[in-house]
């Protein structure tokens, strides 16, 4: 029977061929159904999985398999959300793996208003599933993530061809209005719905830049997206000291609303 949380037979059988294969015993979380065997084996490979950049690889084969039939929407919209992090999640040795989605090194734990925190970044496609993540200290600003966040999209093509990597139209709010991001995203040719900030209005010359505020209404795919992932009560909570760890629980949860 599938609980709550799992797998189901359809979805297993897309990434099963995609995983490593290891000789041993099954393992399993201290915590989880005794069926998934010793917690510690379970960590490990986790652990493992995670150096080996094994989600990561999952990941991008899901989303290539949907780009191939068309199912991918690229109006992508970006946003962040502060994560609290739990006091056990500080404290982790200077020297762990390093996570692909990591901005600024270190754990990605800073202090906030709410005290310790991971802020996660996000850029969704126009159904609200995660094209690319990064993490950063929950006090980081959102703007200068938003070209590192929109460079970390890259979907292989199955046939010859560069990966894609370039949406139609990014829609953000107005955290990531300034100039400079403006004439980066005109340099690449990809088109804005982003509102201007009240400051910005005051100082501009010339015209204002386009704002569909239709178009804008479907940023809320990429809050939804949020709310889904934080139905993980181990992302909407942080408890693990590793940024590797965390961001490949927020990556797993990805696939899950990936293969849905």
């Amino acid at each position: 029977m599938i609980r709550r949380g799992e797998l189901t037979d359809v979805a297993w059988a897309r990434i099963m061929p995609l995983l490593p294969r290891y000789n041993g015993r099954r393992g399993r979380w201290r915590d989880l159904p005794e069926r998934y065997g010793p917690w510690k084996t379970c960590h490990e490979r986790l652990r493992r999985w995670t150096a080996e950049g094994t989600w990561d690889r999952i990941l991008t084969q899901v989303q290539v398999h949907d780009d191939a039939v068309g199912a991918i929407e690229w109006v992508v919209s970006v946003d962040s959300s502060i994560v609290r992090a739990h006091q056990h999640a500080a404290g982790a040795r200077k020297k762990g793996g390093h996570v692909a989605g990591l901005a600024g090194g270190g754990e990605a734990l800073g202090r906030s208003r709410g005290g310790l925190s991971t802020k996660v970044h996000l850029a969704v496609d126009g159904r609200g599933r995660p094209l690319s993540i990064l993490l950063t200290p929950g006090q980081a600003g959102d703007n200068p993530q938003l070209v590192p966040l929109l460079e970390a999209i890259r979907v292989p093509r199955l046939g010859r061809g560069c990966p894609r990597s370039r949406p139609d139209r990014v829609i953000a709010d107005k955290a990531y209005s300034h100039p400079s991001t403006r004439a980066e995203l005109r340099r690449r040719r990809i088109a804005t719905t982003i509102p201007e900030r009240a400051d910005q209005k005051t100082r501009r010359r010339g015209r204002p830049p386009c704002f569909d505020r239709n178009l804008y209404h479907d940023r809320n795919v990429v809050e939804r997206c949020f709310n889904r992932l934080k139905q993980w009560r181990g992302l909407a909570t942080r408890y693990a000291k590793r940024a590797a760890i965390y961001g490949a629980e927020v990556v797993i949860a990805a696939l899950m609303i990936w293969l849905r």
